[in-house]
């Protein structure tokens, strides 16, 4: 008896604070889109929960042009997609790409180097359960700046069909 009155307690108390936290909602019109951190001009995003600089974590949503293409890279924290819109690719370090429309959904564990692409115009979930640091690296595995990444042939990975790699410079 103590222990079932002592569960209910608990399980009170756990109520009143979480409704002391309040609901967090954002509809379209609140989302305030801008450049992130690190990544190419052609993605943005909105904050929808948390803080993306702490370690605690956050949602957000992000949007990205047709041809948008987030190099090869890796985040400290794991992340997980959501496709709201569009179509994407996804490819993992020594996988085959994966072709994403609106309903997939991706988990990728912290350090997982993954290239992603829009190939049409894109809306997407972003969460973190941690700090939303982007680490770009070469064919390697070495870290690189986000210029070195966007620049033809630097990026690691596979090469899209059709595509010739650069001559050696001498």
């Amino acid at each position: 008896m103590r222990k079932t009155i002592l569960l209910m307690c608990v399980l009170l108390l756990a109520s009143v604070v979480a409704l002391g936290q309040g609901m967090s909602v954002s509809t379209p019109a609140d989302q305030k889109f801008g450049p992130l951190p690190n990544f190419p001009s052609c993605a943005k995003g909105a904050v929808l929960h948390g803080d993306p600089g702490s370690d605690q974590g956050a949602v957000l949503m992000a949007k990205a042009t047709a041809g948008c293409k987030i190099p090869w890279h890796w985040h400290t924290a794991n992340e997980q997609l959501g496709i709201v819109s569009g179509t994407t690719t996804m490819q993992e370090k020594d996988g085959q790409p994966k072709s994403m429309a609106a309903g997939s959904y991706v988990f990728m564990p912290g350090k997982h180097q993954h290239e992603f692409i829009c190939k049409t115009a894109c809306a997407l979930f972003v969460a973190t359960d941690g700090k939303f640091d982007i680490h770009y690296v070469d064919a390697s595995g070495k870290e690189i700046s986000l210029a070195d990444a966007t620049k033809s042939g630097k990026a690691g990975g596979a090469m899209k069909s059709g595509e010739k790699k650069a001559a050696p410079k001498k």
